[in-house]
C-alpha cells in the first residue's frame, strides 16, 4: 500500500524585530488633517515546526471539544488549489474542498491578492456603524447574478446558519407569519432554530432539544423508500391538512441538492410544484444553497437547474474562496420587510472577506468554471461507473448529483439495496492513507461526496480518481478478509 508523498517538511518563519512609532494625538487646531498613522511591524506568529500530527491531535483532544469533529487525523500545514500538505510533509489531493468551500481552490491567486489588498486599508469598521464599498459592490453582484427579474437586495452575514436564520426571520416579517416547512434528510445549520429545521437527528440534533415551534417537515422523494414526487406533494398537502395550516405559513425551505443528506437533487417537477404552491397560499420559497451555488452544480445557484425562481436565496461556502461570509439575497420587498437595525450583525460583510468574495466570482467567471464543473461532472460520472462494475460489482449503488456535486452510494448489494457505511468507512480510510481526502455523507452515511475545487488539473483529477479506485479495491479485499475470518 502506497502512502502519501512526503515533501520537505515546513519550518515556521524566522521572527522579525518589532518596529513601533509612537501614535500622535490630532491636534484641535488642526482637524482639517488626517491623524497620524501608527506603524507597527509586529513578528509573525510562529507555529512549532518540529509537531507532528500525532503529537497534535493529542493536543487537540485536551483542547477541544469532542463534539467538534474531524473527519481526518492529519493537520494542515500549508495548500495550493487541490493540494494539501500536513505538518509532517505527507501530501494529499483534496477531494473535500473544506466541506464544498473551496471551488476555486486554495489559495486561488485573485482571491488571496484581492484579501490582502482590503487588509492593508482597513479590516473591520462594522457596516452597521461605519459602511463600505466592498459590502455594497458585493450585494450589488449576488443581486445580479441571482435568478429572477424582479429587484433584488442581499444582506451579508457570516456562516451559513446565520443566512438562513435571517431568510426565516425575512419571511416571517414579510408574511406575518409563524410557520416553516422543511424537507426530512434536509441540513440547515447547528443552531437551535437551523437545527429544527434539519431533518436529521444524529449527531445533529441528539440530546439537545427542545426545538422551535411553528416548524414542520414534510417527506422529500426518494426512491429507496418508494417516496415518488407525486408521493411528497401528496404528503404536503396532507400536512396542509393536519398540521400546518398554509396560511399561517410563512416560508417552504429546501435544499437544490441535499447536502448532508446525500447529494440528492430536487427533481425538476417538485421544485415546480413547490413554486406553484408557494403562489397559491402566499408562502415564500427558500432555496438553500449553502452548499450548492458557485459554480458547484455548473451553475451560479442549483435551483437554476429547474427554472424556478425562489423568492429567497442562501448562501455561503464557496462565495469567497475560504473565507467566512455568507448572505441571503431576495426579492427587493420582501428583503425590505425588517425595520432599520432588525438585520445585521457585528461581523456581518466582513470587509476582507467582502473583497475575496468579488474575487472568487470573478475568478468563476474570467476561467469559465460553470462550464469547467459540468464537464468535470460528466467525466467522473463515467469513471465512477467503470469503477464500480470492475472493481465493486453490485455494490456502487448510485452515482447522483449535479455537475461537479456528486456522491457515490454503497450498499451490500443490490438486491437489498441495504447501506453499507462500513465500507464507505474503509474507502475514506484507505484513500486517507494513499493520499485523497474524502468525505462521507448521507442519512445511512454509507455514501462518498466529491466537493474537488473545480480549479483542479485534469491531472490532478486523474490522480485523486486512481487513488479512489485503489482504497476502493483495498476496501473490498479487506472486507474479504474480515469475512474469513
Amino acid at each position: 500500500m502506497s502512502a502519501p508523498k512526503k515533501t520537505a517538511r515546513a519550518t515556521a518563519r524566522p521572527k522579525t524585530r518589532s518596529t513601533k512609532a509612537k501614535a500622535v494625538k490630532p491636534s484641535a487646531a488642526k482637524t482639517d488633517t488626517k491623524p497620524e498613522a501608527v506603524t507597527e511591524v509586529a513578528a509573525p506568529v510562529t507555529l512549532d515546526a518540529t509537531s507532528t500530527n500525532a503529537a497534535l491531535l493529542a493536543r487537540r483532544e485536551a483542547a477541544v471539544p469532542r463534539g467538534v469533529a474531524s473527519a481526518a487525523p492529519v493537520f494542515a500545514s500549508h495548500a495550493e488549489n487541490a493540494e494539501l500538505w500536513d505538518v509532517e510533509g505527507n501530501r494529499y489531493i483534496d477531494f473535500a474542498g473544506g466541506i464544498a468551500v473551496l471551488n476555486t481552490g486554495h489559495r486561488h491567486p485573485r482571491v488571496i491578492a484581492a484579501a490582502k489588498a482590503q487588509e492593508d486599508r482597513y479590516t473591520h469598521t462594522s457596516f452597521q456603524v461605519v459602511p463600505y464599498e466592498p459590502y455594497v459592490a458585493l450585494a450589488e453582484k449576488l443581486n445580479a447574478l441571482a435568478p429572477g427579474d424582479a429587484p433584488k437586495k442581499t444582506l451579508l452575514v457570516t456562516t451559513g446558519a446565520e443566512a438562513v436564520e435571517n431568510a426565516v426571520k425575512i419571511a416571517r416579517a414579510h408574511t406575518g407569519r409563524p410557520g416553516v416547512i422543511a424537507f426530512n434528510a434536509g441540513y440547515h445549520g447547528r443552531t437551535l432554530l437551523t437545527l429544527g429545521m434539519t431533518g436529521k437527528v444524529n449527531p445533529y440534533k441528539k440530546d439537545v432539544g427542545p426545538f422551535p415551534s411553528d416548524i414542520f417537515r414534510a417527506p422529500f422523494p426518494d426512491a429507496r423508500a418508494g417516496i415518488t414526487v407525486a408521493d411528497a406533494l401528496q404528503a404536503l398537502e396532507t400536512l396542509f391538512l393536519t398540521d400546518a395550516q398554509p396560511e399561517r405559513v410563512a416560508a417552504i425551505i429546501i435544499e437544490p441538492v441535499l447536502g448532508e443528506g446525500g447529494y440528492h437533487p430536487v427533481p425538476t417537477e417538485m421544485f415546480q410544484a413547490l413554486r406553484a404552491i408557494c403562489d397559491k397560499h402566499g408562502i415564500l420559497l427558500i432555496s438553500d444553497e449553502i452548499q450548492a451555488g458557485f459554480a458547484r452544480t455548473g451553475t451560479w445557484f442549483a435551483v437554476e437547474h429547474s427554472g424556478v425562481v425562489p423568492d429567497l436565496i442562501t448562501c455561503a461556502k464557496s462565495m469567497a474562496g475560504g473565507y467566512p461570509i455568507a448572505g441571503v439575497i431576495g426579492r427587493a420587498d420582501v428583503m425590505d420587510a425588517m425595520d432599520p437595525g432588525g438585520l445585521g450583525g457585528t461581523y456581518g460583510g466582513n470587509p476582507v472577506a467582502c473583497a475575496a468574495a468579488l474575487a472568487a466570482i470573478e475568478a468563476i467567471e474570467s476561467e469559465g468554471l460553470l462550464a469547467r464543473s459540468s464537464a468535470i461532472g460528466e467525466s467522473l460520472r463515467t469513471r465512477f461507473a467503470d469503477m464500480g462494475a470492475r472493481v465493486a460489482p453490485f455494490r456502487m449503488w448510485d452515482i447522483r448529483g449535479l455537475g461537479a456535486m456528486l456522491a457515490v452510494e454503497f450498499v451490500t448489494d443490490f438486491d437489498s439495496a441495504t447501506p453499507d457505511a462500513g465500507l464507505t468507512k474503509r474507502v475514506i480510510a484507505h484513500a486517507l492513507k494513499r493520499g485523497l481526502i474524502l468525505l462521507a455523507c448521507g442519512m445511512h452515511g454509507n455514501a462518498v461526496r466529491i466537493m474537488v475545487p473545480i480549479t483542479a488539473s485534469d491531472a490532478i483529477l486523474d490522480e485523486g480518481m486512481a487513488i479512489f479506485e485503489a482504497a476502493l479495491a483495498d476496501a473490498m479485499a479487506e472486507e474479504m478478509s474480515l469475512a474469513a475470518e
